[in-house]
């Protein structure tokens, strides 16, 4: 088969970036007076998340650090549900996979999936909270803030969600996931975090948003009674800095890599354009693209493909890399059996697109629309297909850092 030629594009993001990490949160964290509300000696249990975020363990260090100057006693947490096949191990793993270990940061990881009832929402729903975080005296949030995959809302993916689908474990997540079928996911995850932050001394939550090259454009700390308020005004800019694919039109798209440190669906459903959960969520009207091909699976993943039922096609290698249980427990966890589907397999990538571009229609090999990315957190640099020739063009906000070239392939069928 004759494939279109590739040209590397750069798109041109706004750029705005925070240098100086550590000295802003020390600088928040000073603003806050946080001397009134504590005690020293006091243990903070310190959430962290599993999504592979820009300079993860220097935000996690500075926290640490303050926390110890105070003469607080900080230890760190797991705050991811069900991930890590839903082991006190695994999901110690699932740090160590995102830079967060006990000798880099200067706190014990305690983790377990063991949760209390600590009491109920006005929906009469359960609310479950990690066991170690109950006993602590406080409790400190650090997670990025950007969209979620699944719904559209003034808070989205953050601190509150961290509060109720992370802190309840793999208890929590299920029942809240199975509630939100009903009452949807802005209320249960509101509800649950107001109950957790109503039941327990949430000391403070640092939100992080990054840019669209995914580095640290802003970072925001706020006591417990202004959690609420900050994840909306750090979501509002989140969108503004979201990356996006270049083009809103494709006929198949290539990505190199998906996994749980990425998105909680794999690759974030939004820039794909397919959600692909008809009892929660309508399509979204774009991007258009006809085929969807993933090539790999991300070793921080720790073998968990959710998500990996929305493509259309997949390589043997990252078929061979999927922890079953790990996968059955996130997609029952989630109430997303669709997230679990295994795609149509190909031994390799050259096998995979030869059949993504059988599936999208006759079309002229130079006309075929392709795109590929990295995965959908790294979209600073994508290549495509010959096809977008004209339109690149046109666009000041892209730059063309390498001339068209064959699609190459290396000896074991695999692209370059």
């Amino acid at each position: 088969m004759e494939y279109p030629h590739m040209i590397r594009v750069r798109q041109i993001f706004d750029n705005t970036k925070l240098d100086n990490i550590s000295e802003e949160i020390f600088s928040q964290l000073a603003d806050l007076k946080l001397k009134s509300a504590i005690k020293p000696g006091q243990s903070v249990a310190v959430a962290c998340s599993s999504r592979g975020i820009d300079n993860y363990g220097v935000i996690v260090k500075a926290v640490i650090t303050y926390l110890k100057q105070l003469k607080l006693e900080p230890f760190i947490i797991p705050a991811m549900g069900s991930h890590g096949a839903a082991t006190a191990a695994g999901q110690k793993r699932v740090l160590a996979h995102l830079g967060i270990v006990e000798e880099e940061v200067g706190a014990p990881i305690r983790s377990s999936l063991e949760v209390m009832p600590i009491g109920k929402t006005e929906d009469d729903l359960t609310v479950y909270l990690d066991k170690l975080a109950s006993a602590a005296d406080h409790i400190v949030l650090i997670n990025r803030i950007k969209k979620h995959t699944e719904f559209e809302h003034e808070f989205e993916s953050g601190l509150l969600k961290m509060m109720a689908i992370g802190l309840g474990k793999q208890e929590g997540a299920a029942a809240y996931h199975e509630a939100m079928l009903s009452l949807g996911y802005p209320r249960v995850i509101l509800t649950v975090a107001r109950k957790i932050m109503q039941s327990t001394n949430v000391l403070f939550g640092v939100g992080i948003v990054e840019n669209g090259y995914g580095q640290i454009a802003q970072i925001g700390i706020g006591r417990s009674d202004d959690i609420l308020e900050m994840e909306k005004s750090l979501f509002k800019k989140a969108r503004q800095f979201a990356p996006a694919l270049p083009f809103d039109e494709a006929d198949i798209l290539i990505v190199d890599e998906m996994g749980k440190d990425i998105s909680g669906t794999g690759f974030d459903t939004k820039v794909v354009g397919r959600i692909g959960l008809p009892l929660v969520a309508a399509e979204p009207t774009s991007p258009r693209i006809k085929r969807i091909m993933v090539c790999d699976l991300t070793e921080g993943s720790e073998g968990n493909a959710v998500g990996v039922g929305i493509v259309d096609i997949i390589t043997q290698r990252l078929l061979d890399k999927i922890d079953m249980d790990a996968l059955n427990i996130n997609t029952i966890t989630g109430v997303c059996p669709e997230m679990g589907k295994i795609p149509l397999t190909m031994k390799n990538d050259r096998e995979a697109v030869e059949i993504a571009i059988k599936c999208v229609g006759l079309i002229p090999k130079d006309k075929l629309k392709i795109m590929r990315i990295k995965n959908t957190a790294l979209l600073s640099e994508v290549v495509v297909s010959e096809a977008y020739q004209e339109e690149l063009a046109k666009r000041s906000d892209l730059e063309v850092v390498m001339e068209k070239k064959a699609m190459e392939f290396d000896t074991a069928g695999n692209l370059l």
